[in-house]
């Protein structure tokens, strides 16, 4: 049996190869076969007509070829043959599989499958465009799972858990509330994110009995999942299919990002990786068994010159074949800084407009060292690359880990300070005392632009969950005042702002914290619910439409954030209060006035007297006011927002 532990194995040695032609490659007369290998002794290629195909059509020795890599030409057309390679080293025979980099597969990924790439195209893909965008901080970010988002009897979704069923139009729930895609564009974001889209490994892609999972267990990382395709037999269909998501809601004005796992694999000993290269994409701890930083049984080691090349060129594929407009990095903390700095230089070449954020921490130890991991701390030194602001989810809900814990918005007083520096977009403002600021003691943001503000994603209890735990007495009116509040914050703060889909009505997953492979009855989007939850729906959407009517919201200059937004120096517990002011990044508003009330009781504010136009009260948003209001005191209602504004045309 193979001894999996590497204590004095010279990694660093081994040869790496620069060039861009590892993988099978198609062309009508010829295909190319290039694996890198350097430890193998002898490599086998195979050819099957099928999936299920059990004895090969064609089998070739590759050549042994520079810098550790082996080849092979074949003369003739393969396009819909499946593949795998085997390689013996010194120990013996490793298992079939597809190359680490491989582009379409069979059903389950477990073989490979040669495809003509001018037929994975859909109709006009040609003249598909990404969403511009001006600036990061112009984003709202939405958070979905392609199964999640429309497997409900009551989506109108006639492609229920497939990805077809994001691109149909028109959908509706029995009682005529909008649906699906619809339901984006009426909301108002201007950007989906997906849960992993990669092939990943815990579902069998032949059974048709109901399975789930989030897909954090990549396999094949270049291939599109096949269960959320109409045919996952047919290697073409799961690639036009994920590029006709992506046309239609670019037609729809809507970017897409893909959520990647770079971090580790689903499968350890028996992965792909391990299958040519026995250990070298893996980090090792001093005994040399593997390290386990990601809490799956493994993390890739990026900084080793062949990982580091395959993940930077697996990003950039899927931003050029698939026109992705970003990436959001699973535990980016496991990465190395110059491995994410490499992706960003890459995808620059393609479109510097290509947003990349990440989770910036890990989820247990690593061998790497602090000072050369990609996390929040360290997202200073990370080149237009941001991350995730835990500060505002804790600040705004209490622990994720702790289901009875509370935050500001369930009325948990004197720990303002990380809200604040949430609101600044995590940069160093003068006003923020970072000794009061729980998780971050210090700025770790140049740019507003390299904080993602948020309250709740997949991960952990849905904020509404959240709330009926830490706050068992609340009535649903007093829920809905926590969530309102948590919103208004989120989209009016500095950065960009982050939703989980179905916060807006307030999505359930009946108090499951870790849903990653429970039912679709946990799971997935109740669209009954939106009739049930109209008025936090038009909240909501009425705080994205007041955050793109104003710029001083999205502000991406540091040195403008800290001239232009002053917190009120007045303290009273469970309440922030600060100004937008001089017209902040162009605003037509002269003066923008914020008041957050945490408390579940009202509070009386002094403000300077103006005509001031009221946007926010007592639970209610409306982007072009509701009315004026000449006074130098202000009721604050308890849970909840205000907002004011100072009137003056530029």
């Amino acid at each position: 049996m193979r001894n999996w532990t590497f204590k004095n194995a010279d990694f660093n040695g081994f040869p790496a190869y620069n060039g861009t032609d590892l993988g099978v490659i198609w062309s009508k007369d010829q295909l190319t076969v290039r694996i890198w290998a350097p430890t193998a002794l002898e490599v086998i290629f195979r050819l099957y007509h099928a999936a299920e195909s059990i004895l090969s059509e064609k089998i070739v020795l590759l050549n042994k070829s520079v810098s550790g890599t082996w080849f092979a030409s074949l003369a003739g057309d393969f396009a819909g043959f499946l593949y795998t390679f085997q390689v013996r080293d010194e120990k013996g025979w490793l298992n079939e599989c597809p190359d680490i980099g491989a582009k379409a597969t069979g059903v389950n990924g477990m073989r490979g499958m040669i495809l003509n790439p001018a037929l994975t195209h859909p109709d006009k893909w040609g003249s598909d465009m990404r969403c511009a965008i001006i600036q990061p901080t112009d984003m709202i970010l939405y958070e979905l799972h392609i199964r999640d988002f429309s497997i409900s009897p009551d989506s109108g979704i006639v492609h229920k858990g497939k990805y077809l069923g994001l691109t149909e139009t028109g959908t509706t729930t029995p009682d005529g509330q909008t649906t699906g895609l619809n339901h984006l564009k009426e909301l108002g974001i201007t950007h989906v994110h997906l849960l992993p889209i990669a092939d990943f490994y815990t579902i069998d892609e032949t059974s048709s009995t109901p399975q789930y999972n989030w897909g954090y267990d990549p396999l094949n990382f270049n291939t599109p999942e096949g269960w959320y395709a109409s045919n996952p037999y047919d290697g073409y269909t799961r690639i036009r299919e994920v590029k006709k998501v992506v046309q239609t809601l670019h037609e729809q004005g809507l970017g897409v990002v893909m959520d990647v796992v770079y971090n580790h694999s689903g499968l350890i000993f028996d992965s792909w990786f391990n299958q040519f290269v026995p250990g070298y994409y893996y980090r090792q701890r001093e005994d040399g068994t593997l390290s386990d930083a990601s809490g799956c049984g493994n993390e890739l080691a990026s900084e080793r010159a062949m990982v580091r090349k395959f993940i930077v060129e697996s990003v950039a594929y899927w931003a050029e074949e698939y026109h992705m407009d970003g990436f959001r990095f699973d535990l980016m903390g496991i990465l190395d800084i110059e491995t994410m700095n490499q992706i960003r230089s890459r995808l620059d070449q393609i479109d510097p407009n290509i947003f990349i954020y990440g989770e910036g921490w890990i989820a247990a130890e690593s061998p790497l060292a602090e000072n050369l991991r990609a996390t929040k701390l360290n997202t200073i030194k990370l080149d237009r690359i941001a991350s995730f602001c835990d500060d505002m989810r804790d600040g705004l809900k209490g622990s994720p880990f702790n289901r009875f814990s509370h935050g500001f918005i369930s009325g948990l007083t004197l720990r303002e300070e990380n809200i604040k520096f949430a609101i600044t977009g995590a940069i160093d403002h003068p006003q923020i005392f970072y000794d009061y600021v729980d998780s971050s003691r210090q700025p770790w943001a140049m740019s507003p632009a390299q904080c993602v503000n948020y309250v709740s994603c997949h991960d952990n209890y849905t904020l509404f969950d959240k709330l009926q735990y830490a706050c068992p007495e609340a009535s649903m009116r007093e829920i809905e005042g926590m969530t309102k509040l948590a919103i208004g914050i989120i989209l009016t703060s500095q950065g960009v702002p982050f939703l989980h889909s179905g916060m807006e009505m307030h999505r359930s997953k009946r108090g499951h914290h870790d849903s990653y492979r429970s039912p679709d009855d946990v799971n997935q989007i109740m669209w009954g619910k939106k009739s049930e939850s109209l008025e936090l729906f038009h909240f909501t959407k009425n705080c994205i439409e007041l955050r793109k009517q104003h710029p001083a919201f999205r502000m991406d200059d540091s040195e403008m954030v800290c001239e232009k937004l002053f917190f009120f120096q007045k303290y009273i517990p469970g309440v922030i209060g600060y100004e937008l002011r001089e017209h902040a990044n162009g605003d037509i508003w002269k003066t923008i006035l914020l008041l957050f009330n945490g408390n579940n009781y009202s509070v009386e504010y002094e403000i300077q007297e103006k005509r001031w136009l009221i946007v926010a009260q007592n639970g209610e948003l409306h982007p072009f006011g509701m009315g004026h209001v000449k006074t130098n005191k202000v009721r604050l209602h308890p849970t909840s927002m205000m907002i004011l504004a100072e009137e003056q045309i530029i």
